[in-house]
């Protein structure tokens, strides 16, 4: 009897121990496998079995934070390593709401992973290939303030999926390459879109929108949202000249409409690069009439003209500002600038600068005879792909077929209106290309007008009253062929320079024709008075004699082009045109033409990289 007690109890201890183990080891278990931590507390949380622990960089250097200061976009190169001695699950999020304008993800590309779901993603153990993952995040603040944000990691064992904590939020991908309207859009925030059905307007403050194509910095407006086609408009004034003759508010048939759609080397369209391909030909611009006030504007529906080239309407200018006002807008560039809407029967509507008395990007109706900034709009299409850049002003979006590398050895006269090449000395050696109007030779004319000491200079056009064409003697032109050539030009250029260029000496009254600032009638049937100088002017209408920067950091400087028996034209800090006695004292942007054996030594013709120089 004793020996059957005794087993007995022996079998009890022993089932009593094995439930005990097996509570351990399933404690165990579940304490291992249903453990996640996040980084907070010393990278660690010490269980009973072990401990799991993760290893976050950004940017090479231990962290979890990312800050952007306010206009920016950034991308940053994010690290998550796997350090413990066994397989382990990962989560990669960031926490908290986002601040209003500002977008975060993800970037796809060669050298990087795409970032985990919900549910998390192994990665081996430390030592092993595929022990840590590499990715891009792109931070894009489209505020005026700066932004932070925050990064978690959550780990647990392989086989367990993971889950996002209350606050936590994972990374949308955002495109950096591909079709035009996808990447901008997908790199705008959605407090800077608006979509009105028929078109996604890109708004506000700082939409990183910039473009960079043929020579010129332009903005993304809108993305048409069937066609998936690309509005785009310059950022900057690039010429200045009457609408139309006084009453004739049409843009059909104006002058505008002229200059913006001539294929000479005189307009716009001819001097875009191959712009049958990148451009739509059959843009339907409504050019109705329409007399509300700014914040009244409805879509306009009236009257269409059918061209590649035109300028935007009020409708457009008012939806960019849209979250913000119009002082902020992004589209006010506090230059004086024509839109494509009349007011009445007599009047255009144009932006308004940030001179006294106006508004800046405030809007005024003008008699079309006035010589208000000219900003043209195009319309890409929509099977053009962005190949590089981020959208932001230092970094625009560079297009493929537009985005040449290695232009070592090609002559400079094969390129494009409004690339930037360095030339001259000192403050004064950033040039841009104009045109290339007389074949082979290039013409080219400083970025700003001179400046000495860092001030602006100014001269005269000429010591005698009524002396209103430019020659070598007077006293612009004597600057200009003596001590511009000495002071100005390092010797190493002026080999460069050709000897003699035809500087066109046209007439331009207030409602006349651009046409006739270089031939004596609008039919072009011969050319006006010139003369033979080495350096010039340019002349009213040409490319580049506009304003390319802020109102208070211009001056207003001398054109070739005489108003009337008196005046001379010039180009206000505005950006829009005027006229001068020849003896009031205004800056000087000189133009010269280069020699055909010019050639490009590096840069890619940006304003960050420009083009360098060497005769061959």
């Amino acid at each position: 009897m004793k020996k059957i007690l005794l087993e007995t109890s022996f079998s009890k201890i022993y089932m009593i121990v094995m439930i005990i183990i097996t509570l351990l080891i399933l404690g165990g278990y579940f304490s291992y496998a249903m453990f996640t931590v996040t980084k907070e507390k010393e990278n660690a949380i010490s269980i009973v079995t072990g401990n799991l622990t993760y290893k976050l960089e950004v940017d090479g250097e231990e962290g979890n934070i990312l800050t952007v200061p306010s206009n920016t976009v950034k991308d940053f190169t994010i690290t998550l390593s796997n350090p413990n001695n066994r397989v382990a699950r990962f989560n990669f999020y960031y926490v908290g709401a986002l601040s209003s304008n500002t977008k975060v993800g993800y970037i796809v590309e060669d050298r990087t992973n795409t970032l985990p779901d919900e549910k998390g993603i192994n990665l081996e153990k430390e030592g092993t290939v595929g022990s840590s993952n590499t990715y891009t995040i792109r931070v894009i603040n489209n505020s005026g303030k700066s932004v932070t944000i925050n990064l978690r990691v959550s780990v647990g064992l392989d086989y367990n999926d993971l889950s996002l904590p209350e606050n936590g939020h994972l990374f949308e991908e955002i495109k950096a390459i591909g079709e035009v309207g996808t990447v901008v859009l997908s790199n705008i925030s959605k407090d800077n879109t608006y979509d009105d059905g028929v078109d996604t307007f890109t708004t506000g403050q700082y939409p990183n929108n910039y473009v960079w194509y043929s020579g010129k910095l332009w903005r993304a407006v809108s993305v048409n949202n069937e066609e998936k086609t690309v509005k785009l408009v310059t950022q900057w004034n690039i010429s200045a000249i009457p609408y139309n003759p006084s009453n004739q508010t049409n843009f059909d048939g104006s002058y505008m409409e002229e200059w913006l759609n001539d294929t000479t080397v005189d307009g716009f369209l001819g001097n875009l690069r191959d712009y049958e391909n990148f451009i739509v030909t059959d843009v339907v611009w409504d050019t109705a009439i329409d007399s509300s006030g700014l914040g009244s504007f409805e879509r306009p529906d009236g009257t269409i003209v059918t061209d590649p080239v035109g300028l935007l309407n009020m409708y457009e200018y008012q939806t960019s500002y849209r979250g913000t006002n119009y002082g902020n807008g992004y589209l006010n560039n506090e230059l004086q600038w024509w839109l494509i809407t009349p007011d009445t029967s007599t009047k255009v509507w144009q932006v308004n600068s940030r001179g006294a008395g106006a508004n800046s990007g405030s809007a005024t109706s003008w008699e079309p005879t006035g010589t208000a900034g000219i900003r043209p709009s195009i319309v890409l299409k929509s099977s053009i792909k962005i190949v590089d850049g981020d959208g932001s002003e230092d970094n625009p979006y560079r297009l493929e077929g537009d985005n040449d590398n290695n232009l070592e050895g090609v002559k400079l006269n094969t390129r494009y209106s409004g690339e930037y090449i360095r030339f001259g000395n000192d403050g004064n050696n950033l040039y841009r290309i104009v045109s290339h109007e007389t074949e082979g030779l290039t013409k080219i004319t400083s970025d700003e007008p001179l400046r000495e000491n860092g001030i602006f200079k100014t001269s005269a056009f000429s010591s005698v009253v009524n002396d209103i064409y430019y020659s070598a003697n007077n006293a612009i032109g004597t600057f200009l062929n003596g001590e511009y050539l000495t002071n100005y030009i390092d010797s190493s250029y002026s080999n460069t320079i050709e000897n003699s260029t035809t500087w066109y000496l046209g007439n331009v009254d207030g409602g006349e024709s651009y046409k006739l600032a270089k031939y004596t009638d609008i039919n072009m049937a011969d050319y006006t008075t010139s003369t033979e100088t080495k350096v010039g002017l340019l002349r009213m209408g040409e490319l580049m004699s506009g304003q390319f920067n802020y109102y208070y950091n211009g001056v207003r400087y001398w054109l070739l082009t005489s108003y009337n028996n008196e005046y001379v034209r010039t180009i206000f800090y505005a950006g829009n045109g005027a006229d001068n006695s020849v003896t009031d004292s205004y800056g000087i942007k000189p133009s010269l033409n280069l020699k055909s054996n010019v050639i490009i030594t590096g840069g890619d013709g940006t304003k960050e990289n420009p083009f360098t120089l060497v005769l061959q």
